[in-house]
């Protein structure tokens, strides 16, 4: 079109908006388009909206087709759906939409040839996997493209890879936590007479244009996250990937010229492999969409139409989550729950946003949501230190979700970290559990930290970003602020509950009487109870009796005559009002 973006063609994320009066074509996340039907249910304006890369099964694309689907069936019968991919799983769709056409359009890549090589089992996966891409290098020409399940894998084989390639190959790895100006090295064409190794996690199976790429080498694996609707956990494995994916990667190859893929994997395992990746929506943290779903009016996730019915078990955490962030009143959402959704954050951001009563908390608030949402990725694990930090990204959050919540001014208070942190957080308070770096959390779970690390030397901790592993029950600390756990219990009193116990103590022969504190399951403080109630005092006794039994009452030779002259009678006059003397009656 020969345009500048934001005239007949804009953009819209969450950080930015280029949108002009004769805009026409808005691209936007799928993030931006939820928020855009639940603030304009009629999606005013609209004619058609297009679910592009749809096969990636994204959390918030399923979300956004089930409100689409609910618009078309209520408000907007003309709103046009166009759903597109180059592996779409077109039986399933078909047989949700019977009435919606099927366009195939073949395009206008390249040939790409497919080759499969096994690793051999007896080397070490970077070594096997950078001698494979050596070797490809060596027999082809052009720039290659390198698919790596995380960046501790590209950095492993970056390494490898060294040391067996020429001057004149660059190696450029690409993730999402580099720099935007790393991430245009990758991206770039190669300077002229160079080839470039751009080695890159699934961020470039389809998200991202490589130019200069017309080899692939797919090691077939991939890194997801699966959410434990048990610990409110999420971890990391890696698996192998589906047949489509493996198609998406292949295809890098021949948007140029015809190409060339390496699969890392024997051919009849690649038949083996599942059609089509595993939908989000059956392996996440559905606290967000649950929220989504009350903000639109939909109280039974049943009720929408979806590719795949969200699990009942992880619906069953969200409810959990968002009542204990107090968003639910019953069946929908609180007055402060409707504040939560309206600002489009993660639930427990989202509370703590919410909760900042001035503009300092607010400014504080802002600062951490920003800190959390792009958590920094190397180095130091305290959060204090992140948010004495004045990086621009964060920054330029933080005053985008002040705007959201109207407040203007305010100045971010290390002070006031902690309190926030625990009205969003509180089952993630945590307590030392000996020297090495090992912690309880409040919800009874177990976390830890490297026992160099220094924050291991606090005896509380609040641990917002934890991820759960494989090769520990404990989950890993990924950030965490050190409390001073008097402090916190003083401001924020709600947190805390407090429980009163008397017990007979054998040692004294005497009734003990004291008062708990507890955060969860974590105990604060126990102190003495100087004036029990009657009552406690009374199940006190019957306690210590029921545990001793009832000799420990020291009967004289009368009384146990008189029992035992009561019991017979009972047994032998029924009729008659007998006082109950029997061994459950004298302990009720």
């Amino acid at each position: 079109l020969n345009e500048k973006p934001g005239d007949t063609v804009g953009y819209r994320m969450r950080a930015q908006n280029c949108v002009g009066p004769n805009t026409r074509l808005e691209v936007v996340t799928e993030g931006v388009l939820t928020r855009m039907i639940q603030r304009d249910p009629e999606l005013s304006g609209v004619g058609l909206v297009i679910l592009d890369e749809f096969h990636e099964r994204s959390l918030q694309a399923d979300l956004a087709l089930a409100l689409l689907l609910d618009v078309q069936q209520g408000l907007r019968d003309d709103l046009k759906l166009l759903i597109m991919s180059a592996t779409l799983d077109n039986d399933r769709l078909q047989q949700m939409l019977p009435e919606a056409p099927v366009v195939i359009s073949e395009g206008r890549s390249f040939p790409v040839e497919r080759r499969y090589l096994p690793l051999p089992a007896h080397q070490r996966f970077d070594e096997a996997v950078a001698v494979a891409t050596a070797e490809m290098l060596r027999q082809e020409s052009g720039s290659l493209l390198l698919f790596l399940p995380g960046v501790g894998e590209i950095q492993r084989v970056q390494e490898q890879l060294a040391s067996r390639i020429g001057s004149d190959v660059l190696l450029c790895p690409l993730y999402g936590a580099l720099s935007l100006n790393d991430q245009r090295k990758a991206i770039l064409p190669a300077p002229q007479g160079m080839r470039k190794v751009v080695l890159a996690t699934n961020i470039a199976e389809t998200s991202l244009t490589i130019e200069g790429i017309r080899l692939v080498v797919d090691c077939a694996q991939e890194r997801v996250a699966r959410f434990d609707p048990r610990t409110g956990l999420t971890r990391l494995i890696t698996q192998r990937i589906s047949q489509a994916s493996m198609t998406q990667r292949a295809g890098r190859a021949g948007r140029l010229e015809p190409g060339i893929s390496l699969h890392l994997i024997a051919k009849e395992q690649a038949e083996r492999a599942a059609a089509q990746s595993e939908p989000e929506i059956l392996q996440s943290d559905l606290s967000g969409l649950l929220m989504e779903l009350l903000q639109w009016g939909c109280s039974d996730p049943a009720q929408m139409s979806w590719l795949d019915q969200p699990p009942a078990v992880n619906l069953l955490a969200a409810k959990r989550l968002l009542k204990m962030l107090g968003a639910l009143d019953g069946e929908r959402l609180s007055a402060q729950g409707q504040k939560m959704a309206a600002l489009g954050n993660d639930p427990r951001l989202a509370a703590m946003l919410v909760s900042a009563k001035n503009d300092d908390e607010a400014a504080t608030a802002a600062k951490i949501a920003a800190i959390l949402e792009e958590p920094p990725r190397m180095g130091n694990s305290d959060l204090g230190v992140a948010f004495s930090r004045n990086q621009p990204a964060w920054q330029q959050r933080s005053q985008q979700l002040l705007k959201r919540l109207n407040v203007r001014g305010g100045e971010a208070d290390s002070s006031l970290i902690a309190p926030l942190l625990a009205g969003a957080f509180a089952d993630r308070i945590a307590h030392r559990r000996g020297q090495d770096g090992r912690y309880q959390l409040a919800n009874g779970m177990g976390a830890m930290l490297d026992a160099d690390d220094a924050l291991s030397r606090h005896e509380w901790l609040i641990a917002p970003l934890l991820l759960q592993g494989s090769a520990s029950p404990d989950a890993r600390i990924l950030l965490a602020l050190p409390v001073d756990i008097d402090e916190l219990v003083q401001r924020c009193p709600q947190l805390v509950q407090q429980s009163d116990t008397v017990e007979w103590d054998d040692a004294q022969g005497t009734l003990k009487a004291w008062r708990r504190l507890q955060i969860g399951q974590l105990t604060v403080k126990v102190q003495p109870l100087a004036k029990p109630s009657e009552d406690e005092l009374h199940q006190a006794m019957l306690n210590g009796i029921s545990d001793k039994g009832l000799s420990v009452l020291n009967w004289t030779a009368e009384a146990e005559q008189l029992r035992l002259r009561l019991l017979c009678a009972a047994k032998w006059l029924p009729e008659y009002d007998w006082p109950a003397v029997d061994n459950e009656s004298l302990l009720a």
